[in-house]
């Protein structure tokens, strides 16, 4: 993968993180920098250290799949894109309003499962991990504070959009890993 193409899955995968700062900034009243700090450090955090475990996870298994790894790659990207898209149409009403370290860490696991299949990806077309894992975390970072503030100044805008945005980029990701 080229560093086009990391850029391109960090900002898809930031897309939760984001679209989960956005939502907590419509409910929080006040303490805006210190929450939005805590949710773009906790989710690029996650985002940043959850590729390394699917990265270092495949080298197990890569003599099995590698002969498959483009169409695994596909599946992967198509499949998440598809999540993305289907979970832009559930509720995010249950979100309580409250950060403590239980909800960061949460917030943290939910929103970096997928980056977890991207280090497999990195994995089967021979990357190292280093470089793409900090755009991946700073990439999330400034996501997560571009979705808090734009929460506070609009508060109407659909955050659907942004997770539809993000499945379609997976999606194509996915395509072109097969050529």
């Amino acid at each position: 993968m080229s560093y086009f193409e990391i850029i391109i899955l960090a900002i898809a995968l930031s897309i939760d993180a984001c679209v989960v700062s956005f939502t907590y900034a419509l409910k929080f009243r006040e303490s805006h920098i210190k929450n939005s700090l805590s949710l773009s450090l906790c989710t690029g955090f996650f985002q940043a250290i959850m590729p390394v475990f699917g990265y270092y996870l495949t080298n197990f298994v890569k003599v099995y799949i590698e002969p498959y790894s483009k169409l695994i790659v596909f599946l992967i990207f198509t499949y998440l894109g598809i999540k993305f898209i289907l979970e832009s149409n559930q509720s995010k009403e249950n979100i309580t309003a409250t950060i403590n370290f239980k909800t960061l860490f949460l917030i943290g696991i939910a929103t970096s499962i997928d980056a977890f299949s991207a280090g497999i990806t990195l994995s089967l077309f021979g990357n190292k991990i280093l470089g793409p894992i900090i755009l991946i975390g700073l990439i999330t970072f400034a996501d997560a504070n571009l979705g808090y503030f734009a929460g506070l100044k609009l508060k109407k805008l659909p955050s659907k959009l942004l997770e539809i945005s993000g499945g379609i980029l997976l999606i194509l990701l996915g395509i072109k890993a097969l050529f």
